[in-house]
């Protein structure tokens, strides 16, 4: 009995910090900061995150740190943390010797659960990391600093795919109709999103740099990207028939026939340009698989979501002197969360697989080792029951303060100081001048709607 308490003891001593989602889970644990964020002080819980920084969450936290740091409109903090991210990224890819650190964190998992793994992020979440570190270089006016970043993300969006067609290749996928059920849920709540590696907002903010920039040729490329994943999108759409008659491009006339004439600013007219977030990404829940090994069953338990993507509608933005400005989805951060998740269940599967059998071949052993002693085995095999029970936990952590949606908004208006409301929230004075652009990020987080915006 002395043995099996103490081979559990080393189970839970080896994972070390990487504990904290052990027993509650992660979406549990951000609660009380996404209720901040729908306050008036959205960053009064920000030391409980950056000072996870340093843990085997890290990167994780420091995706949170950086974007409650950035909704509170402190931009400076906000690219600390968020480098930070993007360094523990880049320790991943790089790291080519495992460590003593590494052993212990699998070892442990193949005997406790998932949540025992240092988080090494999903791609869409990578994706978005630039995408919100190019916002921060935006805002405090350096244009080129956030081109390089969402330069970044698009060639993410490739690698990340490439990453994925070949891991899947090498897993050895399992049976089992209960995973294979929630997968095809999984599918169909995403709706027309396929894969979470490609993602239009991206692009979209990439050709924005790039006119912004002058760069007319790689805006129109990104545009038509952006097109191709999320088609049907009016501002998208309009930006092609534009650049295609100011570049002279041969696809101009289909443009033109499929999208309308191309609008063009008048004299006196500057250019609206509103991108506006909204809510929060769905949190992950969880579900049970029963598992037979040599003839005893077993459960494991699996991260899912239980509701479909949302696809909320077009968010009316009122102010301007003309009719109300309608803006149109650009992204479903859900979709890409359910994706991502989709394309690891067989991963996961496979992980938890390993470690059901695990478990089984320790109540062998210990049922073997004490078959003569029936005290003995009775309480080996109950440590051993409470033990699965209490460490099978769902791996649910997951960059929870990102949006669940994204729109975007243009138009040229007319030189003057606006009132702007999004959706009937508080007016926020926004100047348009004459030949210039008016960039407005509009973040509602719960109640709470924040609005950042910069003249270019």
């Amino acid at each position: 009995m002395k043995r099996v308490l103490v081979c559990l003891a080393l189970c839970f001593s080896i994972s070390g910090c990487a504990t904290s989602s052990l027993f509650v889970s992660y979406p549990s644990q951000l609660q009380t900061q996404k209720q901040a964020l729908n306050s008036s002080q959205p960053d009064s819980q920000l030391p409980q995150l950056t000072g996870n920084i340093s843990s085997n969450d890290g990167l994780l936290y420091a995706q949170e740190a950086g974007r409650v740091a950035q909704i509170s409109g402190n931009f400076a903090e906000s690219k600390k943390y968020y480098q930070q991210a993007i360094e523990k990224y880049l320790a991943f890819d790089n790291k080519a010797v495992v460590s003593a650190s590494d052993i212990g964190a699998n070892a442990s998992s193949l005997l406790l659960n998932d949540n025992t793994i240092p988080y090494e992020g999903s791609g869409f979440e990578r994706i978005m990391l630039h995408q919100y570190q190019a916002f921060n270089y935006l805002f405090e006016h350096d244009f080129e600093g956030a081109l390089v970043e969402v330069r970044r993300a698009n060639e993410l969006q490739q690698i990340q795919q490439d990453k994925y067609e070949s891991s899947k290749k090498s897993v050895q996928r399992i049976a089992n109709g209960v995973v294979s059920d929630q997968e095809e849920k999984l599918r169909q709540g995403t709706g027309s999103v396929t894969s979470s590696f490609l993602n239009a907002y991206s692009y979209y903010v990439t050709g924005l740099l790039h006119e912004i920039l002058g760069r007319a040729n790689d805006a129109f490329i990104d545009y038509r990207k952006a097109a191709a994943i999320w088609p049907h999108n009016p501002f998208v759409e309009q930006s092609l028939v534009r650049l295609a008659k100011q570049l002279s491009m041969p696809q101009y006339s289909e443009f033109r026939r499929k999208f309308g004439e191309p609008k063009l600013p008048k004299s006196n007219q500057g250019e609206l340009i509103v991108i506006y977030e909204k809510g929060f990404v769905q949190p992950k829940g969880h579900f049970s698989v029963p598992f037979t090994v040599k003839g005893n069953w077993q459960t494991i338990d699996l991260p899912t979501y239980y509701q479909a993507a949302t696809y909320p509608g077009s968010a009316n933005i009122s102010g301007l002197p003309t009719e109300p400005l309608r803006a149109a989805s650009i992204t479903s951060i859900d979709a890409l969360a359910m994706n991502a998740l989709r394309e690891d269940l067989p991963f996961i599967l496979t992980r938890q697989a390993a470690r059901v059998y695990a478990k089984a071949e320790l109540a062998r052993h210990i049922t073997g080792r004490h078959q003569q002693n029936n005290d003995v085995f009775d309480l080996g095999s109950l440590a051993v029951q409470v033990f699965n029970v209490v460490t099978e936990q769902a791996d649910r952590r997951s960059w929870l303060t990102l949006p669940n949606q994204a729109q975007i908004a243009r138009k040229y208006v007319q030189a003057g100081t606006y009132p702007i409301s999004v959706e009937q929230s508080q007016t926020q004075n926004t100047t348009i001048e004459a030949g210039r652009k008016t960039l407005v990020w509009v973040v509602k987080t719960g109640n709470y709607v924040r609005f950042y915006s910069i003249l270019i």
